[in-house]
């Protein structure tokens, strides 16, 4: 079963997508993020990496993710890139991720590259007020990849809020689950867990 978990930068897609592999355990659960994904930019010096639009569909490998998906789903083994958002590259380190029965997807822009929705078997999107995200990205930000206020400031105003409302937001209509407010939502949470276990029936042997 292939989950896609949606919504803003800040909305709580990872902590939905923890919380689904909290529930169903590590041996059952593969989790994919969007941000692994970005194209590789070494090429270009930092000052010119710095001002890649990273909220902007082209700015993604889909071509490379799908190919994963399409490996984990075949039984295969992939080796998932990671990228340093402080140096806006892709490093040469990779983390080799085994098939799993539930392969879990997470990213703003992932509800609208059409190849990747067709392969969902359960669409979710994040729902959280714009306020919520803007804080919650700007802590992370300045805390976890070195920005300054004003750098975040400016990024969201120039790129991140125009991208959401032309490229992210839309994605809400594939949807199948909307979770108000993220993972701390139980309700919905429930919800999607119940989705997937009545998918998976007795393969769901690890899930608490």
């Amino acid at each position: 079963m292939i989950i896609g978990i949606c919504g803003g930068s800040g909305s709580g897609k990872s902590t939905v997508a923890k919380k689904l592999v909290e529930v169903f355990g590590e041996t059952q659960t593969v989790l994919l993020a969007q941000d692994s994904y970005y194209k590789d930019q070494s090429d270009l010096p930092l000052e010119e990496r710095a001002k890649v639009n990273f909220d902007h569909p082209e700015s993604v490998d889909f071509d490379l993710l799908i190919g994963h998906l399409e490996a984990l789903k075949g039984n295969q083994p992939v080796d998932r890139p990671h990228y340093d958002f402080t140096q806006h590259l892709r490093t040469t380190g990779v983390q080799r991720l085994e098939p799993k029965p539930i392969i879990i997807v997470e990213g703003i822009l992932i509800l609208h590259e059409p190849r990747l929705r067709e392969m969902f078997d359960l669409k979710v999107f994040v729902d959280t007020e714009a306020d919520i995200r803007f804080i919650r990205r700007l802590r992370r930000d300045v805390r976890d990849r070195g920005r300054t206020l004003e750098a975040v400031v400016e990024q969201y105003l120039s790129t991140v809020r125009p991208m959401h409302l032309k490229f992210v937001e839309p994605g809400k209509e594939f949807a199948e689950i909307v979770i108000p407010e993220g993972g701390k939502n139980s309700r919905s949470m429930d919800v999607v867990v119940q989705r997937v276990k009545t998918q998976l029936g007795p393969s769901c042997t690890n899930s608490r």
